[in-house]
């Protein structure tokens, strides 16, 4: 099915679920998914509408998280009309701002202590209902793996060294630890909407699971869009590590400690993405997500020089001359 085609069928789709007035469609964004996202804009009126084909992209589990957190208080976009059958969802429009616009030194405090606040709310928040599947570590290695294939094989011909069966090992016991709540999975600024009444939007939690504490807030303040010094991150995860103690979501767990998780649970997302960027541009021919490499492997480089049991892997993202090129 071409896309002109498909878009015949959005507009004919939106014409039975607005008002008879004229509306326009207009193209809002695209991700790193089959779906796009167009704004229709009706009256003084606007929307989101979600193009998601099904045989690409199942938009149950968009529904049903969705449709919970806004149960919950939680400020996601709340569904208008739906049509799962097409793949078509009507949605709040929670504005053209992503966190990403508007963060600069002097704002972003503000920012990212609203970010945490509706994060600890979320995670504090019963989602027993949802049912959803556990980080565990199956999933855990199987997106470590996305570093060896599609990074450091696909990318830049390296064969893997042997030690990263012991370093995926050390990440994975150290994401185990940590106690369980919700993760959105993708909580960082290109998702958090400054909305037109300056208040919080989340979107994309559609792949949301339960797992590691620490996951979202590394998400959040280990961007690969955007990086902040040591020291505002250090006041940042403490900002969160006290409100996580006060609510009861960390029990007995030092800074110190819930630091060491942040850092090593950031080091598993960040080979992830590293294999993630690397496979959207030879498998789904999408190049912009290679200008976003040197920031994540920037953190890697960084994190991994902290703690003597990832001294092979600092070696090896810091000496050999194909991967340490990429942050120069």
């Amino acid at each position: 099915m071409t896309l002109d085609k498909r878009l015949n069928q959005l507009n004919h789709w939106l014409s039975q679920q607005l008002p008879p007035d004229p509306f326009t469609l207009e193209p809002a964004s695209s991700d790193a998914s089959f779906r796009r996202y167009f704004r229709v804009s009706q009256s003084g009126n606007s929307y989101i509408v979600m193009d998601a084909p099904p045989e690409q992209e199942d938009t149950a589990p968009f529904i049903t998280i969705a449709e919970h957190l806004t149960a919950q208080g939680t400020p996601v976009p709340f569904i208008h009309a739906k049509d799962t059958q097409q793949g078509f969802l009507l949605l709040s429009d929670l504005g053209n701002q992503p966190y990403l616009d508007i963060l600069e030194p002097h704002t972003a405090t503000a920012l990212y202590q609203t970010a945490i606040d509706a994060l600890i709310q979320m995670q504090t928040a019963d989602h027993s209902q949802l049912q959803l599947s556990n980080y565990d570590a199956a999933l855990l290695q199987q997106e470590m793996d996305l570093f060896p294939n599609w990074f450091l094989g696909t990318h830049l011909d390296i064969t893997p060294p042997d030690f990263l069966a012991d370093t995926f090992k050390i990440l994975t016991d150290n994401a185990l630890a940590q106690p369980t709540v919700f993760v959105h999975r993708d909580y960082h600024s290109r998702n958090l909407m400054h909305t037109p009444d300056e208040k919080l939007g989340i979107i994309d939690f559609q792949d949301a699971v339960m797992g590691p504490i620490s996951y979202d807030l590394v998400s959040l303040l280990r961007d690969s869009y955007i990086a902040w010094s040591d020291a505002e991150i250090a006041n940042w995860v403490s900002y969160y590590w006290q409100q996580a103690v006060s609510t009861g979501l960390l029990k007995k767990v030092s800074l110190e400690q819930f630091t060491r998780w942040f850092d090593l649970m950031g080091l598993q997302r960040q080979l992830k993405i590293l294999g993630i960027f690397c496979r959207l541009y030879y498998r789904d021919g999408k190049s912009n997500y290679l200008n976003d490499l040197p920031q994540t492997l920037k953190y890697v480089q960084q994190v991994s020089a902290r703690y003597p049991e990832l001294t092979a892997l600092h070696t090896l993202v810091t000496t050999n001359e194909k991967i340490a090129s990429i942050v120069k």
